[in-house]
């Protein structure tokens, strides 16, 4: 597979269902045995067209990366939704299909965000990762990602540890 036609650019509505495709994927790929099956079926699925078209109407910035014509991963972002976080700006979502990753692809797509992100004047970064997918975390601190603090959440309704990682 070729990655030198890669762009990354903005989501729009012709998107929904490549995105749906990644979303589906990667999550299978990096939640199955953390998130329970039945909880994450639930969840995959309840991000159907009609989610995803009004994620892309909120106006928070999903960024696609996209080779030759496919869209093979995604990132939503925008200014820190909790002030757990302790940072003023944060990746939501960051994911490729996993016959993508680690190619390089995912530092590409991270770092066209956090330019984005520092145009806005938005410098300090987080991100979320739930605890046990080992594979997110290294990527994170692969890229200068400092382990920051750890929250239960509630994912499809189980309760799950995540820790942030911070930047910046």
């Amino acid at each position: 597979m070729s990655t030198r036609t890669t762009s990354i650019r903005r989501a729009r509505e012709a998107d929904i269902g490549s995105l749906s495709k990644v979303f589906d994927a990667s999550w299978r790929e990096a939640y199955r045995g953390i998130i329970p099956g039945v909880a994450l079926e639930r969840l995959i699925a309840s991000r159907d067209r009609a989610w995803w078209r009004g994620a892309l109407r909120r106006g928070r910035p999903i960024a696609v990366v996209e080779t030759a014509d496919s869209i093979v991963g995604y990132a939503a972002y925008g200014r820190t939704r909790s002030r757990t976080l302790g940072t003023e700006a944060e990746i939501d979502e960051l994911y490729l299909l996993p016959e993508y990753q680690g190619l390089g692809l995912g530092r590409r797509l991270f770092r066209a965000v956090r330019n984005d992100l520092g145009d806005h004047g938005l410098t300090q970064l987080g991100v979320w990762s739930l605890e046990g997918n080992d594979r997110a975390g290294a990527f994170y601190e692969g890229l200068g990602g400092r382990s920051g603090p750890r929250v239960l959440d509630r994912v499809a309704g189980v309760p799950l540890l995540k820790v942030g990682f911070l930047f910046g």
